[in-house]
């Protein structure tokens, strides 16, 4: 009989207290009881609605029964095959808007705990160590891939199953993208990304780091170099400024920057003489997840004040609930219908306030959230010494800059059409360099399709 409890199984977390000054993982994972026990909160419906809501397509229930019966491997397994990164995505995917917004349990109370089962399954089987990863048979076709992120490393992944020599061209000096610049160590583990792509590169998956291509090469030399097709996963790192006066003052800077000298450069290791502001009080400017990241972050870099500032309401916010929920815990303090107007310095040009103009919402705007209009005369300072800036990034436009041919929209995205392909022959494109800022598991998806287009082009040439 199915546990009809209409809440999920509690997953245990550090104290917020004490995680707000450590990068240690915030949520601590399901023991083997808690997972069997949630898992048999799943109908294991006929028609199996969650799987429509995965870009990628895991077979869900499938994978729930056998951890009902304890076979985990073979859990394990059924995920795999459709995704590459399973310990990636049951810590950062939204399940929320996807899979489980998709479960019939979540009429009558809470859906199913997918992601926290996806985790279980791939923490379990990495705790195993015990698996043999076998090169596929060399099918003679050389493919490049550019970007080694989601997306990237999932076409790669897919490419190389079907024996395709495939060669990743990774412009920083580590592989995997915003999972390892962008994603705190308190939500992603690095060892787990490590570990994802070492798989692939025991599989024959070869990656070449600090390989901006566009600069040390062209995609056309990569095309007259043997490669028959070429896909670009390089992501939308390029971040959005707001033009308001004093954005150059020291101290201000852009969520980018800020999370990849913490992860990359180490900022979050005791003995890294890391270049990362000393902050005392640090304004976050935005309301999605890389600005909970940043604030987040802040935090644990020693900031006595943290503050998010928000022109909309929180129920506007785009950020996981969960991911709120956890910042409030831990003491960033929320100032929404907020807009910043202006940033002022002190003597030495170090950002000392920024003014900030009280908001309400009026009508729905185009994406349907309720467009902020300013209060007039509400304008306050607030005091702090950093400004961390996270309204959205976009395109590099570096690629398209140095390939003839490589076309984009009106939003510096590449256009491709309903096979992935580009306006260029032979270049595919997916993931955030198309859609511009979006969620791993959507780029991980574009990933999978891109390879099958690839795959078919090739074969039909």
């Amino acid at each position: 009989m199915p546990n009809m409890s209409q809440t999920k199984v509690p997953i245990p977390e550090q104290d917020p207290k004490v995680r707000a000054h450590n990068f240690e993982e915030v949520t601590l994972g399901y023991t083997k009881e808690m997972a069997m026990e949630e898992a048999t909160r799943c109908l294991n419906c006929k028609n199996m609605p969650c799987v429509s809501g995965c870009p990628v397509g895991v077979r869900i229930p499938e994978f729930i029964k056998k951890i009902t019966e304890g076979e985990f491997e073979q859990a394990y397994e059924i995920i795999h095959s459709t995704n590459g990164l399973p310990a990636v995505c049951g810590r950062v995917c939204p399940q929320e808007r996807q899979c489980e917004s998709k479960c019939v349990r979540g009429k009558k109370g809470e859906p199913v705990g997918i992601g926290r089962l996806e985790r279980f399954t791939a923490d379990t089987h990495m705790q195993l160590d015990n698996t043999v990863i076998r090169k596929p048979i060399p099918n003679g076709h050389k493919v490049a891939i550019v970007g080694g992120g989601p997306s990237g490393l999932t076409c790669a992944g897919d490419l190389a199953q079907l024996g395709y020599e495939v060669t990743v061209f990774e412009s920083l000096h580590v592989a995997g993208g915003v999972l390892m610049y962008g994603i705190p160590e308190f939500r992603l583990p690095k060892t787990i990304v490590q570990k994802e792509v070492d798989n692939l590169k025991k599989m024959g998956v070869n990656i070449m780091t600090n390989m901006v291509i566009g600069k040390v090469l062209s995609i056309d030399e990569l095309m007259n170099d043997g490669y028959e097709a070429v896909f670009v996963g390089s992501g939308a790192g390029l971040p959005r400024f707001m033009g308001i006066e004093g954005e150059d003052y020291v101290g201000v800077c852009s969520a980018n920057e800020y999370l990849t000298r913490i992860n990359l450069m180490k900022g979050y290791k005791e003995g890294y003489d890391t270049p990362v502001l000393q902050s005392k009080a640090v304004a976050v400017v935005g309301g999605g997840n890389v600005a909970m990241d940043s604030a987040r972050s802040a935090l644990r870099m020693g900031a006595e004040h943290v503050y998010i500032v928000y022109r909309r309401s929180e129920a506007e916010m785009p950020a996981r609930k969960e991911e709120v929920h956890h910042a409030k815990e831990e003491g960033v303090e929320f100032l929404n219908l907020n807009n910043p107007v202006k940033l002022l310095a002190d003597e030495n040009e170090r950002v000392r306030a920024v003014v900030l103009q009280k908001m309400e919402l009026g009508e729905p705007d185009a994406s349907g959230r309720r467009s902020p209009v300013p209060v007039e005369g509400s304008e306050y300072e607030l005091p702090v010494d950093t400004v961390i800036m996270a309204i959205g990034t976009s395109p590099n436009p570096l690629l398209r800059a140095t390939t003839e041919g490589l076309e984009a929209n009106n939003r510096g995205c590449l256009i491709v059409n309903e096979n992935m392909m580009t306006t260029k022959e032979g270049v595919y494109a997916g993931g955030d360099a198309v859609t511009g800022a979006a969620t791993v598991i959507l780029a991980m998806g574009a990933g999978k399709s891109a390879a099958k287009s690839i795959h078919e082009y090739i074969q039909g040439k």
